[in-house]
């Protein structure tokens, strides 16, 4: 996709979570860590059944190291 904001993640979204629930083995569950951007929550998007989304605390450096990236680009 060109772009990374909401609309692409409805598109393709779906997509790639069902790519990713296809390669999980029968009978496992995965989680999948996201961080606090917006098109991660996209309100329609479709959650295959063998996945669990996760997302992190906001701002939380220590659990998603390119919080420090994005603190040294607005300091900057």
């Amino acid at each position: 996709m060109p772009r990374c904001n909401t609309e692409a993640q409805r598109q393709t979204g779906g997509m790639h979570l069902e790519e990713i629930a296809f390669h999980i083995t029968p009978g496992a569950h995965a989680i999948i860590l996201l961080d606090q951007a917006g098109w991660h929550s996209a309100n329609d998007l479709v959650i295959p059944d063998n996945i669990t989304l996760l997302p992190l605390p906001p701002r939380c450096p220590k659990l998603n190291p390119v919080e420090n990236v994005w603190q040294f680009i607005r300091d900057n």
